[in-house]
């Protein structure tokens, strides 16, 4: 499923405060936020919140004494037909896909919050004995400012300057599009590798997986779909959770 000036403030939650650096999130009943690197970016919500943390490059955080949430209502449920298993929380710096290089943890020190969680899909109609059909992480930022805008402007110009990439020694192909009707804008990252068995042995035809970056107001949420022990993702399952869930982040904004 590739590219505004940010809309006023308003909108944002309250309890946000700028925590710039990614970090590990720990989630009770809700996420709790994890700041994002330097170098860039059960459903029932009871947030509680996060400590800010110091930037690995030994400078403070613009303020070590606040305190931001995510809450858990504010990611993407499966339906129970895609629902293989529940969704977990997940480290945002394992959730956020790499391709030459750390493309969507661009986040700087416009961030004021982030959060990850991860679904577990299976086909509709598939028996409790089949395997997960893939995965989908989910991450959200929040920014202050233009940070939101700012960001997706960076992913957009990474990810066209890495059209392929080295991955298990075979070369994987990176091609992006705009993604139109999701959120206020929203780019599609397909990418594409030759078929091969566990031994890296080619056996035919190709693999592909996506991703999708979407920004609602002042927050941006990334989607990686990952299919199950390296097979390909499910592009119908993936438009719905993106879809779905940007609608999600806009009605926990409002």
């Amino acid at each position: 499923m590739s590219r505004y000036a940010p809309l006023p403030p308003a909108r944002m939650p309250n309890l946000l405060a700028l925590v710039p650096l990614l970090g590990t999130i720990a989630v009770a009943t809700a996420c709790t936020t994890t700041p994002a690197p330097s170098d860039s970016a059960s459903s029932t919500p009871a947030p509680t919140t996060a400590t800010a943390a110091v930037d690995p490059t030994g400078q403070p955080s613009p303020s070590t004494s606040t305190q931001a949430t995510i809450p858990t209502s504010a990611f993407v449920e499966l339906p129970s037909e895609l629902r293989k298993s529940p969704r977990r929380a997940t480290p945002v710096e394992e959730a956020l896909p790499k391709l030459c290089r750390n493309e969507f943890g661009t986040g700087g020190r416009q961030v004021t919050a982030s959060a990850a969680m991860t679904l577990t899909y299976k086909t509709a109609g598939d028996t409790d004995g089949h395997v997960p059909g893939g995965l989908i992480h989910q991450t959200i930022f929040t920014f202050a400012g233009d940070g939101a805008t700012a960001y997706m402007a960076r992913v957009r110009a990474a990810v066209q300057a890495c059209p392929s990439y080295t991955q298990l020694e075979n070369s994987t192909t990176v091609k992006s599009q705009i993604l139109p009707g999701v959120g206020d804008e929203a780019l599609l990252v397909t990418r594409t590798w030759p078929n091969a068995n566990l031994n890296g042995t080619r056996t035919g035809g190709t693999g592909s997986s996506q991703i999708a970056v979407a920004r609602v107001d002042t927050a941006v949420t990334v989607f990686d779909d990952q299919g199950w022990e390296g097979t390909s993702g499910n592009p119908t399952i993936m438009d719905r959770v993106v879809r779905d869930g940007a609608k999600t982040v806009d009605a926990w904004q409002r």
